[in-house]
């Protein structure tokens, strides 16, 4: 299988190659790459390989502008340091992507859909989907500079926090090792600023993040009762009307 690989980093494109030699596929690499421009150039003097891997971010600027520019029409797999939710889109057009560090198994699995295609070319891929993902994904809060007593901030990693909730009108953050933060901003601000595949607005008190729920019970007409680590100090409750999407959530 003649293959292209298109990728800027000197540990990623090693990685992937250890795990090219550990599936069960003849890969024959014909040409590797790291820019767009270089990418542009290699297409323009040499044939059409049978499969490209292609590195999202490149040392000039994002690989979908080597589509603009050149027909490629063999199947691509994407590899990405990005996480699966932020890549609907590729699902959509049915695209194949691999996550940084690309793993032998995700490898293979990619490689065994390929041939199931027949190395048929996927649907166009629709950029504009898929840059928006990337974009909205890039914009979310991964830390938050706290104020704390005197004239001192801490930062605290979003993924610290198990779940923010109001307390007396005044905002708070509970993080997984039970240490509670006052927080400025409003629920309704900070839901627009995390991740909603990792967190989710159980109700007007709360915003859960997916990794403190520990049990989820039935309640009375149709809600839900969540248990959470740590404890929250009174029941977190999910109305009727908010179970079905977090069903779809969780």
């Amino acid at each position: 299988m003649k293959t292209l690989i298109i990728e800027d980093e000197k540990a990623a494109l090693r990685n992937l190659k250890a795990a090219m030699k550990e599936v069960d596929a003849e890969f024959e690499i014909v040409g590797e790459t790291d820019s767009v421009t270089g990418t542009l150039e290699w297409f323009a003097f040499h044939p059409m390989p049978d499969l490209v891997f292609m590195d999202i971010h490149l040392a000039d600027g994002s690989a979908f502008g080597i589509f603009e520019q050149t027909d490629i029409t063999c199947p691509t797999i994407f590899t990405t340091a990005y996480d699966e939710y932020a890549l609907q889109a590729f699902k959509v057009n049915s695209i194949a992507y691999l996550l940084k560090p690309i793993s032998s198994s995700d490898l293979q699995q990619a490689i065994d859909k390929l041939k199931i295609l027949g190395g048929a070319v996927q649907p166009a891929i629709d950029f504009q989907a898929v840059m928006h993902a990337l974009k909205r994904e890039e914009s979310y809060k991964t830390h938050f500079l706290v104020p704390v007593k005197g004239d001192r901030f801490v930062p605290v990693g979003v993924e610290q926090i198990s779940y923010f909730y109001i307390d007396e009108g005044a905002v708070k953050a509970v993080t997984q090792s039970a240490e509670i933060f006052d927080f400025q901003q409003t629920l309704d601000e900070l839901v627009e600023q995390l991740n909603p595949r990792q967190f989710f607005r159980a109700n007007r008190q709360y915003i859960i993040a997916h990794k403190a729920i520990t049990g989820v019970s039935l309640w009375f007409g149709g809600r839900m009762v969540l248990q959470l680590s740590p404890a929250a100090s009174e029941k977190v409750i999910i109305s009727k009307a908010r179970v079905p999407a977090f069903k779809e959530w969780f």
